[in-house]
């Protein structure tokens, strides 16, 4: 397995350091804002307005990579979340902050495409599960790790907005001085759901759930368990543990799916993942059962993208493999879109 990932370290590393500045934020805007008297409905629009721009992203990255190239729009895209992040600090306005929101997820579904498209790049169906787990166990350990970051700066000081900013611009760096080669350029850009579907439709239909569910919990669960009253410490553990236990399940899982029938494994995770978001709704009465809950839930959900996403990629050729991840990108994002205005 060493010698799979051998390759993709330098662009491991990069997703690394990005998303710890990333997981730092997800806890921090809704804390903040709520803080500087943003209600619960701005704050919800707040977190669409990131898959809004996610959304926008999965279309237009695209044309971005066949401008630029890998490299370089990889290197755009987190130069811009850099600048964004430190906007944040300087505009204390919802309006100013949905901007933000959206212009953070038109560049990190850009830099999206071009790590899942540069990943099944260098995979095949042997191995896609596992590279894909080993992508989003580093994905989510970051965002743990950034998510931790934001007790050491008071939640009212521009202290963790700067470390964010450090952190995604440093994301540049593993990746402008790799010399694994980069995937062949790209000549045209074409998105075909209809195509996908007909290949794969229990990529698709997860994809917009597992979206749903995921961007309902990543905009409100930290100000839900604040709301109950939890500490801002609380929270930060609480958010932690249900991301680093999503972590951890990726790669059993991901290894499981390359062995038997990936829509089986994801059937499970699914209604796991259900039973455990109903409990945590239930019976999160003290701190102890939040985080139990919180880690049960995480260890379920947080590993069925990859899982649907590397179904999708199981039935797609090499030649397509940008336009299939913009497209399951695009599918999941508009998921999260809906998901925190339901909630």
């Amino acid at each position: 397995m060493a010698r799979n990932l051998r390759p993709i370290l330098s662009l491991l590393l990069a997703v690394g350091l990005l998303l710890t500045g990333n997981g730092l934020q997800l806890t921090l805007l809704p804390l903040r804002g709520s803080m500087e008297g943003f209600d619960a409905i701005t704050l919800g629009v707040i977190g669409s307005a990131y898959y809004v721009g996610f959304v926008s992203g999965c279309l237009l990255g695209p044309y971005a990579i066949l401008r630029a190239g890998h490299i370089r729009a990889f290197a755009a895209m987190v130069a811009l979340a850099a600048a964004v992040t430190l906007a944040y600090a300087l505009v204390l306005s919802p309006f100013a902050w949905m901007l933000f929101r959206m212009m953070t997820g038109f560049c990190l579904a850009g830099f999206y495409l071009v790590v899942e498209s540069w990943l099944n790049d260098r995979a095949d169906n042997a191995t896609r599960g596992a590279v894909m787990s080993a992508y989003i166990t580093v994905n989510f350990a970051a965002i743990t790790a950034g998510q931790m970051l934001v007790t050491i700066y008071p939640i009212e000081a521009s202290g963790s907005f700067m470390l964010a900013a450090i952190l995604a611009s440093l994301a540049v760096v593993p990746v402008a001085l790799t010399r694994s080669a980069q995937p062949a350029p790209i000549t045209i850009v074409s998105f075909r759901p209809g195509r996908l579907y007909q290949a794969a439709p229990v990529a698709i239909v997860a994809s917009f759930m597992i979206g749903l569910a995921a961007g309902a919990f990543w905009a409100l669960a930290p100000l839900s368990a604040a709301g109950s009253g939890f500490s801002v410490e609380e929270v930060a553990l609480f958010m932690s543990l249900a991301v680093l236990a999503g972590a951890l399940a990726q790669w059993p899982f991901g290894r499981l799916s390359d062995r038997i029938d990936r829509r089986l494994v994801l059937l499970g995770l699914l209604a796991g993942a259900t039973i455990a978001g109903l409990a945590l709704f239930l019976f999160s009465t003290n701190a102890s059962t939040l985080m139990i809950l919180g880690a049960a839930y995480g260890a379920l959900a947080l590993p069925t993208y990859s899982i649907a996403a590397a179904h999708g990629f199981d039935k797609t050729s090499h030649s397509d493999m940008v336009a299939a991840s913009a497209t399951l990108l695009l599918i999941n994002g508009l998921g999260s879109v809906i998901g925190p205005l339901l909630a």
